[in-house]
């Protein structure tokens, strides 16, 4: 099958159409894309609630507050400021802080972690994920392949390889003629679907796949690697090229386990290809080959257990499953609709800065519901001193800046601590 916006290395390809107008892969993934989107609906904080309603409620406390007092005798001119000590020390600030402060210092600790946030409800969202599903490719491995050349391989060799390397636009080759340190050798015929070949020295040269170079397939590879092999003369060697797992990935999904989430891998690859990386990380359930209405599926079927999940994807096909989850992530190499609809988006080659994430997310949450409950327990015992006629307006503006600053340094301890973050990586 051939998909729309496919790029063909060479030769002439007869392809029978299928598929067409909004038919294609395009756009069925952003068919996915709106339907996900429309489903998952905005957050609407606990705070904004209870501060539409309690500028009123102020207000008529206050006056009730000064009619009261006026009705039992005293006079005016205290009974206002009776009123007047009602509106100051019931301020929102502390109310109207307690959300905001939090995710500002939060926002802080995760671009220090590497995480830059696309969405204001991320954190709250994040901070109740308590399952994770990964996409393989690019997500768990790094975006770039790795060539794997045996060991003890002269370096000489290798070299050579990579100037042939470069007359090839194979995706193979391509990963190898990065190590190339000269040109492009000169005289070199291409055989489709096998390899090229080229004189180098007054010697025949071979690029390509193992059987084209008359060599044996290697045993040091993974069974999921591709192959590409070089052969000159009577000597040669055969160099895997697969993709491997981001470099803190092992101890970040212990550290995530050890966390109390779930954790599943959702993958578009080959199951030979999924398997492999599955093991290395202890992640038992995983499901490969899907399409991203498939992924969407097995979304909703942990959505219909009570679960929620936070997607890890960087693909195309893993846009439509980042937009209907209930919070995602994408590394910052992910294609540019994949991160569109991503909640957020990470930094650098480790995966360190999602645990990070969870773990700030975690924090902030706790410190959006401390906050609330310091606001709530001010405005049960002020607002009482204040109707009482206890309070003078002078010390009502100390006790309101003072629940204020309390609501600020307690917001402050939703940064990371230390030992987290020195364990993110670059």
């Amino acid at each position: 099958m051939v998909h729309a916006g496919s790029l063909n290395g060479d030769g002439a390809l007869r392809v029978r159409v299928t598929a067409g107008g909004d038919r294609t892969l395009v756009d069925e993934v952003q068919r996915l894309l709106d339907a996900a989107m429309t489903a998952r609906g905005a957050y609407v904080r606990l705070a904004d609630r209870v501060a539409r309603a309690y500028a009123p409620v102020v207000h008529v406390t206050a006056l009730a507050a000064a009619s009261f007092w006026i009705a039992m005798g005293l006079g005016l001119h205290d009974s206002i400021m009776i009123a007047v000590a009602v509106l100051i020390i019931t301020c929102p600030c502390a109310l109207a802080l307690a959300v905001p402060a939090v995710q500002v210092v939060a926002t802080g600790a995760l671009f220090r972690a590497g995480v830059l946030p696309r969405s204001a409800d991320m954190i709250e969202r994040l901070a109740q994920v308590d399952t994770v599903a990964f996409d393989k490719t690019g997500t768990l491995t790094l975006p770039d392949p790795v060539l794997h050349v045996p060991e003890g391989t002269d370096p000489e060799l290798v070299a050579l390889a990579a100037r042939l390397a470069l007359s090839s636009r194979h995706p193979l080759a391509a990963i190898l003629a990065r190590r190339a340190a000269g040109a492009a050798f000169e005289g070199v015929t291409e055989t489709t679907g096998a390899g090229i070949s080229a004189r180098i020295d007054g010697f025949d040269a071979r690029l390509g796949s193992p059987a084209f170079c008359g060599l044996p397939a290697p045993d040091h590879v993974q069974p999921s690697a591709s192959l590409i092999a070089f052969r000159l003369a009577d000597q040669g060697f055969v160099a895997g090229v697969d993709q491997a797992l981001r470099p803190d990935a092992q101890e970040v999904i212990g550290a995530l386990r050890g966390m109390g989430l779930r954790l599943l891998i959702l993958s578009g690859d080959r199951p030979e290809a999924v398997a492999p990386v599955a093991a290395a990380l202890g992640i038992t359930d995983f499901r490969a080959g899907l399409k991203p209405a498939d992924k969407i599926a097995a979304l909703d079927a942990l959505k219909a257990e009570g679960r929620r999940v936070l997607m890890v994807g960087d693909g195309l096909n893993d846009a439509p499953a980042l937009a209907a989850a209930y919070v995602s992530l994408s590394p910052v190499a992910a294609a540019a609709v994949t991160k569109a609809q991503a909640d957020a988006e990470f930094l650098g080659d480790h995966l360190a800065p999602v645990r990070a994430a969870v773990l700030c997310a975690r924090l902030s949450l706790a410190r959006i519901r401390e906050n609330l409950a310091i606001a709530l327990l001010y405005n049960l015992i002020a607002v009482p001193l204040a109707v009482a006629g206890h309070v003078t307006p002078l010390v009502a503006a100390l006790a309101m800046s003072g629940s204020s600053i309390l609501v600020i340094a307690n917001a402050l301890r939703a940064r990371l601590p230390a030992a987290a973050a020195m364990e993110i990586g670059p």
